[in-house]
């Protein structure tokens, strides 16, 4: 007689039941998906994802303070602070005093930066143009619907800061 148990049952005995998929895990998949199109553009620009995620973000709202890139890019003040200081050194973008409140900062991109995601742009457009070809006009339409309708529910849940 076999003593093989099925999948479900040796991950019962392993641990806690879930009752739910794993929403974290899916959505870290599904982003590495999409950034497995884009990463060898930003590397043969010499870009990391998370200075083309402040690129992104400084070309589409305008100067933004620290905090307000932390918050649209997701990152942490430690991280930022040396993305920040590495794309100052790399002449990507270029700080400056708010006049009404010296401690303050404004973050803005260089001419540098403009002409490198000009340069990107074509590039880039193409890697959404071959996502959106191979699974679908209406399935990036209702995911991008989705997505913003999740970010909006999720804005307003309590975080548990149980750290």
């Amino acid at each position: 007689m076999s003593t093989r148990r099925s999948p479900k049952a040796a991950a019962s005995a392993a641990g806690p039941a879930f009752h739910h998929r794993n929403l974290p895990l899916l959505l870290l998949q599904a982003r590495e998906g999409v950034m497995a199109q884009f990463r060898p553009i930003l590397n043969a620009h010499g870009v990391t994802e998370q200075q083309w995620r402040i690129v992104r973000a400084l070309l589409e709202q305008g100067p933004l303070e620290p905090r307000q890139i932390g918050q649209v890019c997701r990152l942490s003040s430690p991280s930022l602070a040396g993305v920040l200081a590495r794309m100052d050194d790399l002449g990507l973008v270029q700080r400056a005093r708010i006049p009404q409140d010296q401690r303050r900062v404004l973050v803005q991109l260089t001419a540098r930066s403009q002409a490198l995601a000009a340069a990107m742009a074509p590039q880039i457009e193409a890697a959404y143009a071959a996502i959106e070809a191979h699974i679908g006009r209406d399935f990036i339409d209702g995911f991008y619907a989705a997505l913003d309708e999740l970010i909006g529910l999720l804005g307003s849940l309590p975080a548990d800061d149980a750290d």
